[in-house]
C-alpha cells in the first residue's frame, strides 16, 4: 500500500481552500490564499510546487488541482498520530480522546455504530 504523502499543517489550510475551489487558476488561488492566509504570491506558488513534488496535488497549464483528497489527509494524519503518540494502542487512543472530548451520550452513541460498522459513518 502506498503512503499517502505528509502534510503540514499550513499547506493543510492551503488545501481547505483548494479543495472547496478545485479546479482553479494558480492566479486566482494565489489571490484566495492572500486573502484567507495572508501569503505572498510566491509564498502560494512555493507551496505548489512542493505539493506538486510529492504527490498532493497537480499544477498542469497553470490549473491546480488536489490529487488527494481531504479524507485520505485526514485517515493518514490520524494513523501517524496513533502510531507515533499511542504505539498503536486503540484503547490508549480512545481514552485520551474521551478524555478531551467532552462527549455527549448522542456522541457515544453515535462512536458506537460507526464501530459496529467497522468504521462506515454513513
Amino acid at each position: 500500500m502506498e503512503q499517502t504523502p505528509k502534510v503540514f499543517e499550513s499547506e493543510y489550510r492551503f488545501c481547505l481552500i483548494l479543495w472547496e475551489s478545485e479546479p482553479i487558476n494558480s492566479t486566482k488561488l494565489a489571490a484566495l490564499c492572500k486573502e484567507r492566509l495572508g501569503w505572498s504570491r510566491t509564498t502560494t506558488y512555493t507551496v505548489i510546487k512542493r505539493l506538486s513534488e510529492r504527490g498532493v496535488v497537480k499544477n498542469e497549464n497553470s490549473v491546480v488541482t488536489s490529487l488527494l483528497s481531504k479524507d485520505e489527509i485526514q485517515r493518514s494524519d490520524m494513523n501517524e498520530l496513533f502510531v507515533n503518540r499511542f504505539e498503536g494502542s486503540l484503547p490508549a487512543f480512545v481514552n485520551a480522546f474521551a478524555k478531551i472530548g467532552n462527549l455527549s451520550e448522542k456522541d457515544i452513541d453515535e462512536i458506537k455504530k460507526m464501530i459496529e460498522r467497522g468504521g462506515d459513518n454513513k
